[in-house]
């Protein structure tokens, strides 16, 4: 039986993050940026340390989706039209994670569904000969940021616990990181995507492969034979044969 009150459980997830951010910065890992640092090891009813708590206690993905409820956790909230939480299957041995909701997904509240997404449900139903609910795929954080800018430190701050623990819900294989951000984002590195893309990484046990966003193949469409080296790569290490 818990007996800690609500101040006192978020006291213990802030100290619990502080630990952790600390022990990558003494192992020479700039897992957040100083101010974001600062924020989560501030006041122990923080919202990154709330959002921190709260995911963790999620059994399923439906109950994750009712935790983060109606999210006023940053800032990106305030233009939002709705949430982008995450769809396909809970048991996917591939999951795909993105930057964050465009237009489309904005007005829609899924991810990928406008062009860009068009691309991405050929690359798993031509490429990988999956079907798109076969899949899961979320973004770094659920709201659309402004002009579809980068998401700001304390926004990742504030939405990544939510990503991570879908992370732990579905279990995948294989995460596909599709873009700088994303890429950026879970392999906590600031190389370019093109150095970090082709390359096998590991996110807690987890493979991970990035990969070049769809929408940037949208602009530069000579390099899709570059992704499609990457998805073989993936498709290897499912144990499945590329054409």
């Amino acid at each position: 039986m818990n007996t800690l009150d609500p101040r006192q459980r978020l006291a213990v997830a802030a100290t619990s993050l502080r630990s952790s951010l600390e022990q990558y910065q003494a192992a020479g890992i700039q897992v957040l940026p100083a101010a974001t640092r600062a924020a989560a090891a501030d006041a122990p009813d923080t919202e990154v340390a709330a959002g921190h708590g709260e995911a963790g206690a999620a059994v399923n993905l439906p109950r994750l989706r009712e935790i983060l409820g109606d999210c006023r956790r940053c800032r990106l909230s305030q233009g939002r039209t709705r949430i982008v939480y995450g769809v396909g299957n809970p048991d996917a041995d591939v999951l795909f994670v993105g930057e964050g909701p465009g237009r489309d997904e904005d007005l829609q509240g899924e991810p990928f569904v406008g062009r860009a997404g068009q691309l991405l449900t050929d690359i798993i139903t031509k490429g990988m000969k999956l079907r798109r609910e076969d899949v899961y795929i979320a973004n770094v954080v659920k709201c659309r940021p402004p002009q579809n800018r980068d998401p700001e430190p304390d926004e990742v701050a504030s939405c990544e616990p939510f990503l991570i623990r879908q992370i732990e819900l579905v279990k995948p294989r294989v995460i596909i990181a599709l873009g700088k951000f994303a890429a950026q984002t879970l392999v906590r590195s600031a190389a370019p995507i093109s150095r970090l893309r082709g390359q096998w990484h590991d996110y807690h046990g987890i493979r991970l492969m990035p990969t070049f966003h769809p929408a940037y193949l949208l602009r530069n469409p000579g390099d899709k034979r570059l992704v499609w080296e990457d998805i073989k790569s993936v498709l290897r290490e499912l144990g499945t044969v590329a054409e």
